[in-house]
């Protein structure tokens, strides 16, 4: 075992690994209020797509500041330093999980729901349904680090297949936004963007779990 990983398992109650946890689940609750809002969004409940997209960037801010507090609490542990760099890689990467959430709810705010075709909102729904799977499968992941190892890498295998659909999603809503002719120029574009940032929600999680093999096989 290496010696990060026994680190891991001696100190599961330690200041850096419960900031990490929490930073961890402000993560989620961020990609799954973006969920929330795009579906309240698309049914035109602009009430409740305004209160989530606010929870979003609620905690974007949030993990932002968990993320400064691990760095400083990991930089004073007594760990190498090529470990230490591979938990902050780690942390860095979940925490691109949030800003991206926050970046995809800032453009789903700027979109006019109400002339949106339903096959282009069933595609946005689909998307945002599977980001948040791949980031549901990333917490398993890095939850089963301390103690269930090989959990941890089949989970990071899941998150591989999850995010690849998604890819396929983001590729097919791309078609769509080709061939339709009801919707403006403008509405397109941020459309499109929306869709692109939604898929780089289910990029990062991919990009978190090499960094738990970096610390499940590598280490």
């Amino acid at each position: 075992m290496s010696e990060l990983l026994k680190w891991f398992e001696k100190r599961r109650k330690s200041k850096a690994i419960a900031l990490m946890q929490r930073h961890l689940a402000t993560t989620m609750s961020s990609v799954e209020d973006l969920e929330r809002a795009v579906k309240a969004a698309v049914d035109l409940n602009e009430k409740e797509a305004k209160a989530a997209i606010v929870r979003v960037a609620s905690s974007e801010k949030e993990a932002d500041g968990l993320r400064r507090a691990v760095m400083t609490e990991l930089a004073c542990r007594e760990l190498p330093p090529l470990d230490r760099e591979s938990l902050m890689n780690l942390v860095k990467c979940v925490d691109m999980v949030a800003d991206w959430s926050q970046e995809s709810s800032r453009v789903l705010s700027a979109i006019p729901m109400e002339d949106m075709p339903e096959n282009l909102k069933k595609a946005l729904v689909k998307m945002v349904e599977g980001a948040k799977e791949c980031a549901m499968a990333l917490r398993k992941c890095i939850n089963r680090i301390p103690e269930k190892r090989e959990e941890a890498l089949q989970a990071a295998d899941e998150v591989e297949r999850l995010e690849e659909k998604v890819d396929d999603l983001f590729e097919n809503s791309r078609r769509l936004i080709a061939r339709e002719e009801k919707i403006r120029v403008g509405t397109a574009i941020l459309l499109n963007d929306l869709f692109e940032a939604i898929e780089m929600v289910a990029d990062r999680c991919e990009d978190a779990c090499d960094r738990v093999r970096v610390i499940v096989v590598c280490q």
